[in-house]
């Protein structure tokens, strides 16, 4: 593992996408300078312009753009569609080596922050101080730890169960206590076992108790809502991010849309985390097996309706002024933690303008979590999380699939050794820590 500050660099593109949906850049020119943006500049620059003796790095006809923020994950699943039920059943060790893995991931695929919605114990925490202490490499992480459910609730086996008013407040102060970036709540059920999507799990004065005392010692609140009640309670209680906003309406798969409720979310402002991705990725892992049940036809047909109501929702949401942030729930069923594209490509689906939909997996994401004075544009000041992409990213998303360039707050960082089939340590460090965290670097 390399030790050292941040390193000094000059790059020059193409175009330049700065993540707030301004028009692109024309022949830019970035300068970095202790692991920050020190400039951005567009056409030619006068060499005197440029800090000497800093090496320049030149991307020919790439496109630059801001590091992507996945705001909805769980690092502790496999998302291979191995049931919950199933995972939380191995070691800690064992899910803190898979959490690594899919960070990895994720980084490889361009993802330089995510926020995981829950986890384990204390895994997601523990990962984040060794990311921090320059052990390995990976995406910066906004982590909860786990999620406040009801007993019995939705996820209760990672360890976040909590009732009544003063048993919120209880489990908020234990969390903020431990180091949580935000609150996660499971407003309602969902793929837990014995859980009920279609129902709030919560009353408004839970809830409000929860909010105000996370408000309280500085941190948002998300709340998961899988039906409209669950989502008017959150809205009463005020959340500060919608997980999902689905309008489940029983067991069946049945959904009916409530033009009220996203009213409602309109007129608050809050923002909606839309993970559409899942219903995507278990069409496409049922579509691939030979159906031979009408059991298995079913759970098909299900999950196809699902996918058209959730793209729908989006788009009477999009057309309503709600805010939408890009998340894809990577680790819940089949959804991968490389995924992000394919729900930028959904809220495209959905109608939201390709400038938009970037927005919503970059500075948009970045001022709802609260990070926007640090990541998810390219302007003076920010962290230097940037990465290039062979080809122009408004005419063709497909071309963020794959990363020519992955800066981590001012390092370079080799693709092929991100991955999680190579094992390569070290790790990029984030100017944003505290001076005596030992950094390092691949």
């Amino acid at each position: 593992m390399t030790r050292g500050s941040p390193a000094d660099a000059v790059i020059r593109a193409a175009r330049l996408i700065d993540g707030t949906g301004a028009p692109p850049i024309d022949r830019p020119t970035v300068v970095v300078r202790g692991g920050r943006i020190h400039a951005v500049y567009a056409g030619a620059v006068p060499p005197d312009r440029l800090p000497p003796d800093i090496p320049v790095r030149d991307v020919g006809r790439d496109t630059l753009l801001p590091g992507l923020i996945d705001a909805h994950v769980h690092l502790v699943l496999p998302g291979d569609g191995t049931p919950l039920e199933s995972t939380v059943q191995e070691p800690h060790g064992t899910l803190a080596a898979l959490a690594l893995r899919n960070a990895r991931t994720a980084l490889g695929a361009g993802i330089t922050t995510l926020r995981d919605c829950g986890g384990m114990d204390r895994v997601t925490l523990d990962l984040k101080r060794a990311l921090t202490l320059g052990y390995t490499v990976g995406p910066r992480l906004h982590v909860c730890r786990w999620p406040i459910t009801i007993t019995g609730g939705h996820c209760w086996y990672f360890g976040g169960e909590a009732d009544g008013p003063e048993g919120m407040r209880r489990m908020v102060r234990g969390l903020v206590k431990a180091g949580v970036d935000f609150i996660k709540i499971m407003g309602s059920g969902g793929g837990t076992v014995g859980t009920l999507s279609s129902r709030p799990s919560y009353s408004v004065e839970e809830l409000a108790a929860a909010v105000e005392e996370a408000h309280r010692l500085g941190r948002q609140v998300g709340i998961h809502c899988t039906c409209a009640a669950a989502t008017r309670n959150a809205l009463a209680a005020h959340a500060d991010h919608i997980e999902h906003a689905h309008f489940s309406r029983g067991p069946s798969g049945s959904y009916e849309f409530e033009p009220a409720v996203v009213d409602a979310l309109a007129r608050t402002g809050t923002p909606v985390i839309t993970t559409l991705c899942v219903s995507h990725y278990m069409v496409e892992a049922l579509g691939t097996r030979a159906i031979t049940t009408a059991a298995e036809r079913a759970a098909l047909d299900r999950w196809r309706r699902g996918l058209e109501h959730h793209l729908e929702s989006a788009r009477r949401m999009h057309n309503a002024g709600v805010r939408l942030i890009a998340g894809t729930d990577a680790g819940w069923r089949h959804t991968p933690f490389d995924g992000l594209v394919t729900e930028i490509e959904l809220l495209c689906e959905a109608g939201m303008p390709v400038s938009e939909a970037l927005t919503a997996a970059t500075s948009g994401a970045a001022q709802v979590l609260g990070m926007g004075a640090e990541t998810g544009t390219l302007r003076e000041g920010t962290i230097a999380d940037i990465i290039a992409v062979s080809g122009d990213p408004l005419a063709d998303l497909n071309v963020l699939r794959r990363p020519t360039m992955i800066m981590r707050a001012g390092r370079v960082l080799n693709r092929d050794t991100i991955i999680p089939q190579d094992p390569s340590t070290g790790t990029c460090d984030d100017p944003a820590e505290a001076d005596s965290v030992v950094r390092g670097c691949v």
